[in-house]
């Protein structure tokens, strides 16, 4: 074996101890690391299900309480007592969760009043319903909806982390003209201006823009690894969300 998977990516011995598996443990054993990782992906994750909440027709006000709610409860562990090891994938538990809240709960407990419940994240209340505005038509399922804002959100958290990391190196402005390179096929024209702005061949270039593409690919996994509870579960999750893409 060369060291590397079938993506060209390097291939970790043991997969690593991730937010989902952290949380999955809290459902029988409290911890504080569990608590800081379910609120991470619960504000990582809010607006896919806000949108899902949307789609399904209730108004911006009630899906924005809703939502609030629903995470309320799910940072006190309320939906993780009977959550075992092998449960699967923080989106599946996660949509199933909401659902079930939606139909069974909500309306026996509307402790969330516009004004005066808890709201542990802090809201622009124009934010999430313009980005909803933006959304494919309304025959668009809930649960597509959902799985493309989840898709989409995964990748914008790989793209935040890999700026963070060239800003660390010293290279921002390396990655903010490289970034546009990562979805589309850089050709030699494109190159070779960059080339003869930072005076380096086009080869250069192209292996600038190869590294980086290689290290999104690898960001992009790890983002993913966060969301499930094993090595099988993120190859399958992987082509999972780039077909909600599709």
């Amino acid at each position: 074996m060369n060291g590397l998977d079938d993506n060209g990516l390097p291939r970790r011995a043991e997969f690593p101890t991730t937010h989902w598996s952290v949380i999955v443990q809290a459902g029988q054993h409290s911890t504080a690391e569990a608590t800081a990782a379910l609120e991470q992906l619960c504000r990582t994750y809010w607006y896919p299900l806000y949108a899902y909440v949307r789609r399904r027709g209730y108004g911006p006000e009630e899906a924005e309480d809703l939502t609030q709610e629903f995470f309320a409860r799910l940072l006190q562990k309320e939906f993780l007592a009977g959550v075992a090891p092998d449960k699967g994938k923080f989106r599946s538990f996660l949509l199933a969760s909401l659902n079930h809240f939606l139909a069974n709960e909500w309306a026996r407990a509307q402790t969330a009043k516009r004004g005066g419940g808890r709201e542990w994240v802090s809201l622009d209340d124009t934010e999430y319903e313009h980005r909803y505005a933006l959304e494919p038509a309304s025959e668009t399922t809930p649960e597509k909806l959902f799985e493309r804002q989840w898709a989409l959100t995964l990748l914008d958290q790989a793209l935040q982390r890999l700026r963070q990391e060239s800003v660390a190196a010293g290279k921002a402005a390396q990655f903010d003209r490289l970034k546009g390179f990562l979805s589309s096929e850089g050709s030699e024209p494109s190159y070779a201006g960059l080339a003869a702005e930072w005076q380096m061949t086009p080869n250069a270039v192209a292996a600038a823009v190869y590294r980086l593409r290689q290290r999104y690919r690898e960001c992009v996994r790890e983002e993913i690894a966060q969301t499930v509870a094993g090595p099988e579960e993120l190859e399958e999750e992987l082509r999972h969300l780039f077909g909600a893409l599709g």
